[in-house]
């Protein structure tokens, strides 16, 4: 009888503890942001969240597929880049939570400093706009061009008003740079594609944004579940001493927190 007993409270704790934890199904990119959040999936589930990980290679559909409320929430993007989707989307998605900055670079396979690009030489971008922008600012800090508004974050290539080098400019969908790398003589590439095509941006890169970077990484939602509980703890968890420790031991750099 007493077996009985403590097999059915058992199965009635296994059912209520089933039903207290609550699944967050999250789209990202695989480098950094997919890695950050498996190193906070334990902490998460010991608070009763479950935490399922999608890995996307582009841009777009994450945030699509969280506005239309396929994916709960994304974290792989700036609050630049969610601005300038939410304004060409007509979307409302959220900004949560600052997690990281991943200084954006210039990178090359045929030279080894700014000094060696030739005249004339034929550099790709990132053909977003809040990326475009971005990267003519890392241009312009490296000598390479004079923009019409030097602090502009969204200038586009019409506002380039010196340019010595005279070099050309490919603008290309931001996650296929680090493969066309060979077919340029450089490109501004994302530090996330640049980590997964296993290029080094302390070492590997030309041309580095500072670390004071305002291009912070953000953890996006939809405003209506931006302040529910399960919500609430990734986002505790994300600006948390774990996730700070785990980005200075693995990306040494590369990948800097943002608190």
């Amino acid at each position: 009888m007493k077996r009985h007993f403590l097999l059915a409270a058992l199965g009635a704790f296994a059912a209520f503890s089933a039903q207290a934890a609550e699944t967050l199904t999250i789209a990202a990119t695989a480098v950094p942001h997919a890695e950050i959040l498996e190193a906070v999936k334990p902490a998460l589930a010991a608070e009763g969240v479950e935490l399922k990980i999608k890995v996307f290679s582009d841009y777009v559909q994450p945030n699509v597929q969280v506005a239309e409320k396929r994916i709960d929430l994304n974290y792989f993007q700036t609050r630049q880049y969610l601005d300038e989707f939410n304004r060409n989307r007509g979307t409302h998605l959220v900004a949560i939570e600052d997690v990281h900055i991943e200084p954006l670079g210039l990178y090359s396979s045929k030279v080894k400093t700014l000094a060696e690009l030739a005249d004339g030489a034929n550099v790709a971008l990132p053909n977003d706009a809040s990326n475009t922008g971005r990267a003519l600012l890392l241009l312009q800090k490296a000598g390479l061009v004079t923009l019409k508004d030097p602090a502009s974050p969204v200038s586009t290539l019409k506002d380039i008003v010196g340019n010595p080098k005279q070099l050309k400019f490919r603008e290309l969908e931001a996650a296929t740079l680090p493969r066309v790398l060979g077919q340029v003589d450089a490109a501004v590439i994302n530090t996330n594609y640049a980590l997964d095509a296993k290029l080094d941006p302390a070492h590997d890169a030309l041309a580095i944004e500072d670390a004071d970077s305002p291009y912070v990484n953000v953890l996006v939602g939809r405003d209506d579940d931006k302040d529910a509980p399960a919500v609430r703890k990734l986002a505790a968890a994300l600006h948390g001493a774990q996730v700070k420790a785990f980005i200075e031991r693995k990306y040494h750099g590369a990948v800097l927190p943002a608190f």
